[in-house]
């Protein structure tokens, strides 16, 4: 079977194999679209800074003594070399490792060792108003994320993502805390052995909420969600179902988020495009970074947040869930049974979703492969987001 004609409804098999148009997305959706790099708090301070791959470009945001948010590429304009490594605190000044070449937090060239023995003709007015400066990233917030765009005078950050803004939920990030049930990793980090739009296309897919996740997400009343695109995006929410909702205050794991109408209680989970995916629900808000590795390997990186009382208050409601009679019949059962070991029979959802995506990547090399059919509303978001794959690459290819 010639593969040109394999098709995952609107892009080629070949978009989720090949090296080719893995390049082409690196170069022209990920290097030319905002890119998530954190949360406010990550850098707080003077001197505190992280950097994060945005496509073919690493780039750090650093808080300057100003206190004011500076993004750059993360390289020396002596040799290239990185400057940053991921995360830190407190830098006074940004030195290369390699010839410690030194920069102020505003980018300023400010120290090149035997400047006037090797390099006599270098900048020959003060060094910080010569061009070896570093180059200029963009850096925004949005929603207590910390968003960077390659690009020094990047497109306007709400013209990106107002469109689905009004989608959203209530949650307010900034006043929330990071919770983490790991001290030595606060993350939840996953490499998943498939392409990075599997990833997504099963993130927005309604249709496998209710047969993949049938023993893990059944709190939630999937026949009721309502879902759409705004701009590139995708928005989606769904309400909890009747025997949870009735018991809600005291079935939840977590305290409840104070800012959720008692009439929109549920689930939102929008994607924003290309790698970002929000979960808002009922106790808790989630970012779900996506970063491709490989044509078949993908990064997955959530960060937790949830409301801002005391351990006492969290120990109350833990103690209030596990004796609601809601948990007997709701969440936790694997879609088989088995041992805990197959994600299948884990009761995960995370599991469930990640043994999906690595099984639909293995069968993509095969000569028999090829669509069968899709959902006229449970799948008729995979479609459209490949169509914004491939138009945005048409458009910023030229």
């Amino acid at each position: 079977m010639n593969n040109k004609k394999k098709m995952m409804h609107a892009l080629p098999v070949s978009a989720y194999t090949s090296q080719e148009w893995f390049d082409i997305e690196m170069e022209h959706i990920f290097s030319k679209t905002w890119q998530f790099a954190g949360l406010v708090e990550d850098v707080e301070n003077a001197g505190d800074y992280i950097s994060v791959q945005a496509g073919l470009n690493n780039i750090f945001i650093v808080k300057g003594r100003d206190n004011r948010l500076r993004a750059f590429h993360n390289m020396c304009r002596h040799r290239g070399t990185q400057l940053l490594r991921a995360v830190g605190k407190g830098k006074k000044a940004i030195t290369c490792p390699y010839h410690d070449w030194t920069y102020d937090l505003e980018g300023k060239l400010v120290s090149v060792p035997k400047k006037e023995e090797e390099f006599p003709n270098l900048c020959n007015k003060e060094l910080h108003e010569c061009d070896l400066n570093l180059h200029e990233a963009s850096v925004d917030i949005f929603k207590g994320m910390l968003f960077v765009h390659p690009e020094k005078n990047a497109p306007n950050i709400m013209d990106f993502f107002g469109e689905v803004t009004p989608f959203l939920g209530p949650h307010i990030p900034e006043e929330l805390i990071e919770y983490s049930d790991k001290k030595e990793e606060p993350f939840y980090t996953k490499e998943i052995k498939s392409n990075w739009k599997i990833v997504v296309e099963n993130y927005i897919d309604q249709y496998h909420l209710a047969h993949l996740h049938e023993g893990t997400l059944n709190m939630y009343d999937h026949a009721k969600a309502e879902f759409g695109w705004a701009g590139p995006h995708y928005w989606f929410w769904e309400p909890l179902v009747p025997e949870y909702l009735a018991d809600v205050k005291n079935a939840s794991q977590f305290p409840l988020i104070d800012k959720m109408s008692e009439d929109k209680i549920g689930a939102y989970v929008p994607w924003l495009f290309p790698n970002i995916g929000i979960t808002e629900s009922e106790n808790a808000w989630n970012t779900f970074h996506v970063t491709p590795l490989a044509p078949d390997r993908t990064l997955v990186v959530i960060r937790s947040k949830t409301m801002n009382v005391s351990e006492w208050e969290y120990t109350k409601q833990y103690t209030k869930s596990m004796a609601s009679k809601v948990w007997r019949t709701l969440g936790n059962k694997g879609k088989y049974e088995g041992d805990a070991s197959d994600p299948m029979a884990s009761g995960n959802f995370m599991e469930e979703d990640i043994y999906a995506c690595e099984q639909q990547q293995k069968s993509l090399n095969s000569p028999m492969f090829s669509i069968g059919a899709q959902a006229q509303r449970g799948e008729f978001a995979i479609q459209k987001f490949q169509s914004v794959v491939k138009e945005w690459i048409e458009r910023h290819s030229d």
